[in-house]
């Protein structure tokens, strides 16, 4: 199964043209749906309406060489890995499914435009690749999903509880388990099945990239320019536009030993 490029066994039944096509049609939904999310919600023009009103409160006018160098290290701490999440569970499970899905959708993209054909020989690394960032998109996903969820833990609400912001982490778990299952009756002979596999997978994935709007897919675009302002801030003085931090209180504990947050 892991060495199965499932999009080329496709191809046998659908044009590679309307397989590549429909992933373009992917990619155009996520860009229509994160520009009618920013005309709508006009996030981008508070953040850099913010960012102006910041820069005329700077403390210190820095210059590209260390702009370049608070940018290289948010996104190599705080991007990458996470950071603002601490060491808790909680930010694991977030590092999963994150480079899951990256290696999932990078892996697809290469087997659907570089080797869409039966005739295709198609490397056995990028297959494994694929089937593995699936595997870890759901490790990652089902973990917090069961788990972690603030709501689920912290607020005593069923697992099973679903509001609109929960869309993305749905439509994305539904794809990378629909795909692993598609693959797997594919590869295995089990004709009717696969083609059942391969109808929720390609539902799953117009929900997930139909759904931008709606949902909390367009966060990766902004949580990263977020972290990035607000390490700027810091560095020239503005902090974006807050109040200094006022010195901790101090703490005057009874002697109770308390249980640590279980969804961190």
């Amino acid at each position: 199964m892991f060495y199965n490029n499932p999009f080329s066994g496709l191809s046998e039944i659908v044009s590679p043209i309307a397989i590549q096509a429909f992933a373009i049609l992917m990619i155009g939904l996520v860009i229509v749906g994160t520009l009618i999310d920013i005309i709508h919600k006009k996030n981008v023009k508070y953040f850099f309406n913010n960012a102006k009103k910041a820069k005329k409160n700077a403390k210190i006018e820095l210059t590209t060489t260390q702009r370049t160098s608070v940018i290289l290290k948010t996104v190599a701490h705080d991007i990458a890995t996470t950071a603002e999440l601490g060491r808790g569970k909680r930010r694991v499970a977030h590092v999963l499914g994150m480079y899951g899905t990256i290696i999932f959708w990078v892996t697809s993209a290469l087997l659907i435009f570089s080797f869409p054909t039966a005739g295709s020989s198609t490397p056995s690394s990028i297959t494994v690749m694929w089937h593995a960032g699936a595997i870890i998109t759901c490790l990652g996903g089902y973990w917090f999903w069961l788990f972690l969820r603030v709501d689920v833990l912290a607020e005593a609400h069923p697992w099973y509880r679903i509001i609109k912001a929960d869309l993305f982490v749905l439509a994305l778990l539904a794809c990378a388990t629909f795909g692993l299952a598609w693959s797997y009756t594919q590869h295995s002979g089990m004709t009717g099945i696969s083609y059942l596999f391969l109808v929720l997978y390609i539902v799953s994935n117009l929900v997930l990239f139909g759904g931008v709007y709606w949902s909390k897919f367009a966060h990766m675009f902004y949580k990263p320019g977020a972290a990035i302002q607000k390490n700027l801030a810091e560095a020239d003085g503005s902090r974006d536009n807050l109040p200094p931090p006022a010195e901790a209180p101090q703490q005057f504990g009874l002697g109770i030993k308390r249980e640590q947050p279980k969804h961190y």
